[in-house]
């Protein structure tokens, strides 16, 4: 994105492409150093925000200034914000940082930290995958004996009704644009799957509810006893699917009624989690809204996957950390991997409504209720993507359906719900992540300046701020990978660092565990 800073206009230099003299004009620049810094102080931020204004540090009590930052100082008049943006392929560096957050949360949820006591480690919890329905077949990779088989193997001479193959004899690639296709479009239930896809959110919230009564049942007592003895909490995270639909990962853990920091009741063990789960999902069902188009019971798929998470990652199940990597991971995606865009469709002003009222259009969009500039036809997608976007703008256009804002997460394909989400006593927030390092960071900087305390009474900070502009300008943008991959390669050190010796600790305490159960053999053999 180009960027709107403060910089004075460069001359261009004869015979030279606009980048290069940004880039030689940047290089040469006396404030190259202070900018670099900045850049690298973002993490490499692809799209940083620039902010101009000012900061100072007062003392409370007599007025005095101890400390001011003034963006005019700047030799570029302005201060580079990282942008934040949890989507990897809008801004790979702050998605980065959201990774790493996310793992924070639910590996604290799973392993204690953060506030949450280190005997959540023997809570019973389980991975649980929730998956979609089927809308028609698809192209997919199978595999048998490690080898790749044929996709839908059936008669070679059957077709469907619009007279296409049933079957696929392709032995898929991985990188196969194929994948996650329909085998035919027209027989494929698009309405279907996206009236699932806006109502997943509902699904799960729905499924939250079925397994405490499930639970309650297996344990033969009531839902209001259950509850004043076991607690049920929840974080999960969506993953897009090549065929444009989202299943859900979670992390489902068993407390005492108090949360984390309280061990359940014997009873309620990792058996009954397992056997309460599949009942729930089975009895979790969403009632579309009546409409001419007919209705549908939107239920989860038939692929359920319910795995224990373990400590010790030799051990028979989903380590701790695998499962926080996992979740963490997909935490940062989105619908791209499907084949659509990673950006909104719809007019800002009008929603994607085309008017504001019955007499009222929209100036903006011209009706069409598309952001000025884009055609449905002309998105980079793939055909499929595009028939699901087609299908969210002409059901957004329904009155029954107004309520799921179809057109407003069409580029989503749908999906309106939040990606990563989280029960209340999991364990910690992400807000209180970024409060950590926000805090930590302003400490370094007070300790590093010689000024009071962040928690210090006696200071008041007093600032005002301002949007200047956004991005990068070529020669900016070059100069700024660079910085992104130095970050980005001593952040991955630092993690391998971390994860070893995680790793060494683990196998001395269990060095240590080993010694302890044998010394004490040894003594009642004696």
């Amino acid at each position: 994105m180009g960027g709107a800073s403060a910089t004075s206009k460069k001359e261009q230099i004869p015979g030279l492409p606009e980048w290069m003299a940004d880039l030689a004009s940047l290089i040469n620049d006396p404030g190259y150093a202070r900018w670099r810094s900045m850049v690298a102080a973002t993490g490499g931020c692809a799209n940083p925000i620039h902010l101009a204004g000012e900061s100072m540090i007062v003392d409370a009590r007599t007025g005095e200034v101890l400390h001011d930052y003034r963006t005019s100082d700047e030799v570029r008049g302005h201060l580079l914000v990282a942008c934040g943006n949890r989507r990897s392929s809008v801004c790979a560096a702050c998605s980065q940082v959201y990774q790493a957050d996310t793992f924070q949360l639910i590996r604290a949820g799973l392993s204690g930290g953060k506030g949450v006591p280190e005997t959540v480690t023997a809570h019973p919890r389980v991975f649980l995958t929730l998956t979609a329905p089927s809308f028609g077949p698809v192209h997919t990779r199978r595999e048998r004996d490690g080898k790749a088989a044929a996709c839908r193997p059936r008669d070679r001479d059957r077709v469907c009704g619009h007279g296409q193959p049933v079957g696929c004899h392709a032995r898929h690639e991985s990188g196969d644009d194929r994948l996650g296709q329909p085998l035919c479009a027209d027989c494929y239930d698009y309405v279907g799957a996206v009236l699932w896809q806006g109502h997943a959110g509902a699904l799960w919230h729905r499924f939250t509810l079925e397994v405490r009564r499930a639970l309650a049942a297996e344990a033969g007592m009531s839902r209001r006893v259950f509850a004043t003895q076991v607690r049920v909490s929840f974080a999960k995270v969506a993953e897009y699917q090549r065929r444009g639909l989202v299943h859900f990962h979670a992390v489902v853990r068993l407390d005492g009624p108090e949360g984390g920091s309280e061990v359940p009741p014997s009873w309620a063990d990792h058996d009954l989690l397992v056997r309460a789960i599949p009942a729930a999902v089975r009895r979790v069902s969403v009632r579309t809204p009546e409409s001419t188009l007919g209705g549908w019971d939107l239920r989860w798929g038939d692929q359920l996957d319910i795995r224990p998470i373990v400590v010790n990652e030799d051990a028979a199940g989903l380590s701790e950390r695998a499962v926080a990597s996992y979740i963490a991971k997909y935490a940062s995606k989105g619908a791209e991997a499907s084949g659509t865009v990673d950006f909104r469709i719809s007019c800002p002003a009008c929603g994607g409504r085309g008017r504001f009222s019955l007499v009222a259009g929209c100036a903006r969009c011209r009706g069409t209720g598309l952001k000025p500039g884009l055609h449905l036809e002309a998105l980079p997608v793939s055909e499929h993507a595009r028939r699901m976007i087609r299908t969210c703008w002409e059901l957004g256009a329904r009155r029954e359906f107004a309520g799921l804002r179809l057109r407003a997460w069409a580029h989503m394909l749908g999906f309106r719900g939040h990606f990563s989400t989280k029960s209340r006593a999991y364990s910690t927030t992400l807000g209180a992540l970024r409060g950590a390092r926000a805090l930590h960071r302003a400490s370094e900087a007070r300790e590093r300046d010689g000024l009071p305390g962040v928690g210090d009474v006696t200071t008041l900070v007093l600032g005002h701020w301002r949007f200047a502009g956004v991005g990068y300008t070529p020669g900016e943008e070059i100069m700024a990978a660079d910085v992104r991959r130095r970050v980005q390669t001593a952040r991955m050190i630092a993690a391998e660092q971390a994860e070893q010796a995680e790793r060494e600790e683990i196998a001395r305490q269990d060095g240590e565990n080993a010694g302890k159960d044998g010394s004490g053999r040894d003594g009642e053999a004696r």
